[in-house]
C-alpha cells in the first residue's frame, strides 16, 4: 500500500489556486503528501507541469480534473481520475466548458457594472482568453472587487455580490452529471462525486450509480466525521468506491490547514485504482 497522505484533490492556477503546478507538488511533499491528484476546476492545463515535478520528487500522481456539471442551475462537482489528457473528446468539452465560463465571468461584470461595482474586465479575462487552457471563474470576479475596493475581501464579495442568489449572480450553463460521467469515461477514466456533504443531494446518487459513477468523495475537509461516515456507508451501499483529500487552494483560503492532514486512507486508494483499472463499470 502507498506510505505518506494520500490527497487526490487538489488546485493550481490552471484554475483558482494560488500555487503554480510545480509549486504546489513541492508544497505538498514538505507537507508529508506522497500520493496526489491535480484537480483543477475544467482544465487539465496544469497536469504535465505537476506529473513531471513529481516524478522528480518521488510522489505518485493521478491525472485528475473537476468538473462543474449542470442540473437544474444547481452546479455538481465531479472529479475525475485517471483520465488521458490527450483524449480529444475530453479536450472538445473542456473547449466548451471554459467558453461558458469565460460568457459567464462577461455577464457578471455586466451586471456589477450596471449596479455600480465596475471591475477590470481585461484583467479578469486575460488568462482565460489567451488559449492556455486556464479556467476562470467567480474567484477571479471575487478577487477583482476586492482590488477595486468594492469589498474587502472575497467572502464579501460573495456574500454581497456574486454568490448564488445574490445581485450580480448569474447561473451556468454545462453538461448534466450524466453526460460528465461519460466523458470521462472515454477519456479512460473513473468519476467521483465531490463533496457530497456539501452538496447534499443524496437522492442524486442512485441514478448516478446508473450513469457510470465510480466513487463517492467521503473523505473531504468539510466533512466531519459524521459525514464521513455516512458516505462510506452509502459507498458500501452502492458498490462504490471512495476518494478524497483537502481541496486545498492556497494558504488564504479555509481550507489552508488541511494540507497534509486531511487524505484518504491507503485502502480506499487501492481500491479507487482497481476500480481504474476495471475500465467503465
Amino acid at each position: 500500500m502507498p506510505s505518506g497522505v494520500i490527497d487526490l484533490h487538489l488546485h493550481t492556477t490552471a484554475s483558482d489556486g494560488a500555487n503554480e503546478p510545480a509549486a504546489l507538488v513541492d508544497l505538498a511533499w514538505r507537507a508529508g503528501i506522497r500520493t496526489m491528484s491535480v484537480t483543477d476546476h475544467d482544465t487539465i492545463a496544469g497536469i504535465r507541469a505537476a506529473a513531471a515535478q513529481a516524478a522528480e520528487s518521488g510522489i505518485v500522481f493521478v491525472a485528475g480534473i473537476e468538473i462543474t456539471a449542470v442540473l437544474g442551475e444547481r452546479d455538481i462537482h465531479m472529479l475525475g481520475y485517471y483520465v488521458d489528457a490527450d483524449s480529444a473528446p475530453l479536450n472538445v468539452f473542456l473547449q466548451s466548458q471554459r467558453a461558458d465560463r469565460i460568457r459567464r465571468v462577461n455577464a457578471m461584470m455586466d451586471r456589477l457594472a450596471a449596479l455600480g461595482k465596475p471591475i477590470d474586465r481585461d484583467a479578469v479575462l486575460a488568462d482565460g482568453e489567451t488559449g492556455n487552457g486556464r479556467a476562470i471563474g467567480r474567484p477571479m470576479v471575487a478577487k477583482a472587487l476586492v482590488q477595486a475596493g468594492h469589498v474587502a475581501d472575497i467572502r464579501q464579495a460573495f456574500d454581497e455580490w456574486i454568490g448564488d442568489g445574490r445581485a450580480a449572480y448569474v447561473p451556468r450553463r454545462g453538461a448534466t452529471p450524466s453526460e460528465v460521467i461519460t466523458i470521462v469515461s472515454q477519456a479512460g477514466g473513473i468519476t467521483s462525486l465531490a463533496h457530497p456533504g456539501l452538496l447534499r443531494r443524496d437522492d442524486l446518487i442512485p441514478g448516478l450509480v446508473d450513469a457510470g459513477l465510480a466513487a463517492l468523495e467521503a473523505y473531504h475537509s468539510d466533512h466531519d466525521a459524521r459525514t464521513t461516515g455516512h458516505y462510506l456507508g452509502l459507498a458500501g451501499r452502492y458498490d462504490l468506491a471512495v476518494s478524497g483529500g483537502s481541496d486545498y487552494h492556497s494558504e488564504e483560503g479555509h481550507r489552508k490547514g488541511a494540507l497534509g492532514h486531511v487524505g484518504l486512507p491507503p485502502e480506499h486508494f487501492e481500491k479507487l485504482s482497481a476500480r481504474a483499472n476495471e475500465g467503465t463499470r
